[in-house]
């Protein structure tokens, strides 16, 4: 009983934890509220009722579903190449030593590093040099950029800590490069590829900076928000769509906190 009594926090830190967390979920909470008001053209406090019609009426706007659908499959290829880029570079930079490994290491996670603005200005300048027009495509390489860094840091750590003798067991087993990937790396690193898998996706769906310097004319689901915000049709519609965004993007990295979170220990480790 005196062991808990010293490991319990204060009352002090229990409270500014709680004031700190209100901080950062009430804006949150006020996007669930205002998505059920009443009032179409401005936030009032308290809004004076709450109705679903809403929901019907975002479900009805074919520019949302034209610009979810662009969301969706920028973010699942961005994330696909990610996830083969960023393994093979985390497999290079934690197996091998050559020269030059710790300034690749420092390219490969400066994209992330970066202010978004300066990524997207980069981005544009270079489509512009190469006279690549502005498409899918371009929105496509311009998230993939920063998604490499989520997959690369997930796969590296795991990486480092899988046991090289395990590869060389299996090579002396006489497996070759592809079983030994299939049955050894892959089942040890294959929680942190997902969660980094995740995270891509969820950081590529809601991304607005670079999208706005690689996109040209096209509307991705958080541009659609940010000019409906500027000018908007009807407002409540925003706020669907933007709780619709927070619950998309929330499963993810709760997936991603779920897989890795027991994945400190890999097969091997240690030996």
């Amino acid at each position: 009983m005196r062991s808990d009594r010293l490991n319990a926090a204060p009352a002090g830190l229990k409270i500014a934890a709680g004031a700190g967390l209100l901080f950062l979920q009430l804006p949150i909470l006020l996007i669930f509220v205002y998505a059920f008001t009443t009032e179409e053209k401005s936030f009032k406090w308290p809004p004076p009722g709450f109705t679903l019609q809403w929901l019907g009426k975002a479900w009805d706007r074919p520019d949302v579903w034209a610009a979810l659908s662009l969301s969706v499959q920028v973010a699942a290829i961005a994330t696909a190449i990610a996830l083969v880029l960023g393994t093979l570079c985390a497999a290079a930079v934690s197996r091998a030593n050559f020269f030059g490994k710790e300034a690749i290491s420092l390219l490969v996670i400066l994209p992330i590093a970066l202010p978004g603005i300066v990524t997207g200005i980069a981005l544009r300048s270079a489509f512009g040099i190469m006279e690549i027009p502005f498409s899918f495509w371009t929105i496509v390489l311009g998230h993939a950029t920063f998604c490499v860094v989520v997959v690369y840091n997930n796969a590296v750590a795991r990486f480092r800590r899988l046991s090289g003798s395990l590869i060389e067991a299996s090579y002396d087993l006489g497996a070759n490069s592809f079983q030994t990937f299939r049955y050894v790396i892959l089942p040890n690193i294959g929680t942190a590829l997902m969660a980094g898998g995740m995270l891509a996706f969820a950081l590529s769906f809601d991304e607005v900076i670079v999208t706005t310097f690689t996109a040209g004319q096209q509307e991705t689901l958080p541009i659609w928000m940010l000019e409906e915000l500027i000018r908007p049709r009807e407002r409540p519609v925003t706020n669907v769509v933007a709780m619709f965004v927070v619950l998309v993007t929330f499963l993810p990295i709760l997936g991603a906190y779920y897989l890795t979170r027991d994945g400190a220990e890999t097969a091997g480790a240690g030996k």
